[in-house]
């Protein structure tokens, strides 16, 4: 009896086997060896030994794809490495400029080679591997957090559930214990057409696009649901590997990534020199069609994964690529009319109202005019006919009209004499393209104030929601920012509406004292982060903290000149006349003596900072990682910054320290590999004799 159970468990596995491998055959190379007849006997076979042994199956059996059972809800997952974005190229010059601003960076990059990558347009979805067996996976989310959709990838027959595929010519030797993937699932253009004709068929609705019917498809509850779309998708980054030699290239990457089994984009290419790389990035500008996905550009990247690395990043987006966008497409509709937002700075700006059309795969009901002296040159007016043109695939704008289309029933435009939220006189300044609302009390730009200033980014007072501030401003207890720090208990209870007694787990009563609490810690915040929260027009939060190292407060900077402001590098006399201006309004100066009296002000400069500053960290670099047991983040960089060192984002050969805390991410393991110091906080400020 064991002598067969061993064989019937051999068999199985044995079957398991063949049928992932055949998966792969068809599904990811498109070259099946077998016909379906012979495949679905195979699977039945399975299906019959499972039928007998349920305790046998495991995750990787191809009848495991989609049998979970519909989630209630999608649990988060911290990626185990930033999923980062890119930033984008509109022409080869834009491309030609961003090579020559790494190359001032690194010299190595004058020898560096390039891949060139497809820009799928789909949704990025993140695979976990451990010891060879799919575990997880996730979308993308913000970045830092996505997603738990494994049950729905499960179901995309594309993605090996054990690595590596079975086969002689897909064997690897050494794969990761653990192994994180990064790819693009979408629906291949001709299913996506197959899908809409059989739904058009049955008398249902049809999808827009293949893009976002990928994206509803694999955020179905029902995982069910998601098997029956036909959801592919390729592989093209390694975001975390544990044990075994990771490639150091991308083509590397991409070979590898082939050779474990997961389907890799058959149309990126290697190239010695930008120019080459653009010349074939080029080619796919008119022959994006012959593509059999959705695609809105080419990705070219430095092929040299530890030079792309130590190049870091501008914000969130690595040097190392950049995403080469095909030109938009464009198309003509009807401009119904033309509305006007006011912005948080009291900014108008014009859009236009169209008459709805569709531009590849999206229904454009809306459009940018950037300003009122552009419909003045274009000379665009109410019911034209007006070309429309996605920038980069995504905003939509209108070029211009289509003058010959014209009728004679077109009427010229006129920008308001008043705002159109609170009906008070507009201002346009000789020699700006702005128009201003010039009532600071004006609802809408109130709104859109308190909501800025109360942002994470800002003050940072958790709790005053958006349906909470609407409440207290129609009931006058806000009339500008300042007002927020007045606010009583009572008042609070008041605002909070019944959409926030249900949806809030917390009495109404803990809410206010939530609230409450929140404005008071907000305070203590430091200056920088209290002149970012005053939405100065082209002060941010770089801008903020510089001005916050130069000047003890706010009277400090109320009192100080144009010429004074531009002695701060990297601010032009734009920006300078800008501060000048908000500090100038009588309104304003009234907001900043009632955030004085009621204990928001803040000490910042040279003035403020304590005996003990120094130059001790000057020309060094350090990268902050983890919790640290005093210190926040803000405070940790403000200490660092006062005496004289620079705070950066991601570890480098070039990194002098990393300041190590709990909960460590893989910064550390960068850290570790790369032999840079670290050291924690006790030891920081040791430093400084601290």
């Amino acid at each position: 009896m064991h002598i067969m159970a061993d064989k019937l468990l051999s068999r199985y596995q044995e079957l398991k086997s063949q049928i992932n491998f055949h998966n792969h055959r068809y599904h990811v190379l498109d070259a099946p060896i077998i016909s379906d007849l012979e495949y679905d006997r195979l699977l039945n076979e399975l299906k019959k030994i499972e039928a007998e042994h349920a305790s046998w199956i495991t995750s990787d059996s191809p009848t495991q794809r989609a049998g979970a059972r519909p989630a209630d809800r999608f649990d988060k997952i911290r990626h185990p490495a930033p999923i980062l974005s890119l930033a984008n190229a509109f022409g080869a010059d834009d491309a030609r400029a961003w090579l020559e601003r790494v190359k001032r960076i690194d010299d190595r990059v004058e020898k560096a080679k390039f891949v060139v990558e497809p820009k799928i347009d789909g949704l990025s979805v993140v695979l976990h591997y451990r010891d060879g067996m799919f575990v997880q996976g996730a979308t993308r989310g913000d970045g830092e957090i996505g997603e738990d959709i494994t049950s729905n990838l499960r179901t995309i027959r594309a993605i090996p559930l054990k690595i590596p595929v079975n086969g002689e010519q897909l064997s690897v030797k050494n794969v990761p214990k653990y192994l994180v993937v990064r790819g693009e699932a979408f629906i291949p253009i001709k299913e996506f057409e197959e899908l809409n004709r059989k739904l058009e068929e049955a008398g249902t609705k049809t999808y827009l696009n293949p893009r976002n019917t990928a994206a509803g498809s694999l955020r179905q509850l029902d995982p069910v649901l998601t098997a029956s779309r036909p959801l592919t998708l390729l592989v093209y980054q390694i975001i975390h590997s544990e044990g075994g030699k990771a490639p150091t290239s991308q083509w590397e990457i991409l070979e590898y990534l082939k050779a474990l089994g997961f389907p890799v984009a058959n149309v990126s290419k290697r190239f010695d020199d930008l120019e080459s790389a653009i010349t074939y990035t080029e080619t796919w500008n008119e022959g994006r069609d012959k593509l059999s996905y959705e695609a809105d550009g080419m990705v070219i990247k430095i092929d040299d994964l530890n030079l792309a690395a130590d190049l870091g990043f501008v914000g969130k987006d690595p040097r190392g690529a950049i995403a080469f966008k095909f030109p938009a497409r464009e198309v003509t509709t009807t401009l119904n009319d033309i509305g006007v937002a006011v912005g948080r700075t009291g900014v108008l700006t014009p859009f236009a109202i169209l008459e709805p059309v569709e531009i590849g795969g999206v229904v454009v009901e809306r459009a940018t005019l950037h300003n009122f002296d552009y419909i003045a040159e274009k000379d665009i007016r109410v019911k034209d006919r007006v070309l429309v043109k996605r920038a980069g695939e995504v905003i939509p704008y209108i070029i211009g009209p289509v003058v010959d289309a014209r009728s004679g029933k077109e009427k010229k435009y006129k920008p308001p004499a008043n705002c159109p939220t609170c009906g008070q006189p507009v201002e346009h300044l000789e020699g700006e393209v702005a128009w201003y609302c010039v009532n600071s009390a004006c609802p809408a730009q109130l709104l859109r104030n308190i909501e800025h200033f109360v942002s994470r980014g800002a003050m940072d007072i958790v709790g005053l929601g958006i349906k909470i501030v609407e409440k207290l401003i129609e009931t006058g207890k806000i009339k500008d920012v300042a007002d927020i720090y007045t606010l009583k208990r009572a008042d609070i209870l008041d605002a909070v509406t019944k959409k926030e007694r249900k949806t809030k787990v917390e009495p109404p009563g803990k809410i206010a004292d939530n609230l409450l609490l929140s404005i008071n810690n907000s305070k203590s915040q430091p200056l920088s982060r209290l002149i970012a929260a005053l939405g100065v027009h082209g002060v941010g939060e770089v801008m903020a903290r510089d001005l916050s190292q130069n000047f003890s407060n706010l009277d400090e900077i109320a009192k100080a000149k144009v010429d004074d402001l531009m002695q701060i590098g990297g601010l032009g006399p734009n920006i300078a006349e800008s501060i000048v201006d908000w500090f100038a309004v009588p309104f304003n100066r009234q907001v900043l003596k009632k955030l004085k009296s009621a204990g928001v002000w803040p000490q910042g400069g040279q003035s403020s900072m304590s005996s003990n500053v120094s130059d001790k960290f000057a020309n060094l670099t350090f990268v902050i990682t983890g919790t640290l047991p005093t210190f926040s983040r803000d405070d940790a960089k403000a200490f660092i910054e006062s005496h004289g060192g620079k705070v950066i984002d991601s570890v480098s050969k070039k990194t002098s320290y990393l300041v190590l805390g709990e909960n460590a991410g893989s910064k550390l393991d960068k850290a570790q590999s790369l032999g840079v110091k670290i050291i924690t906080e006790p030891q920081l400020r040791k430093l400084v004799g601290g």
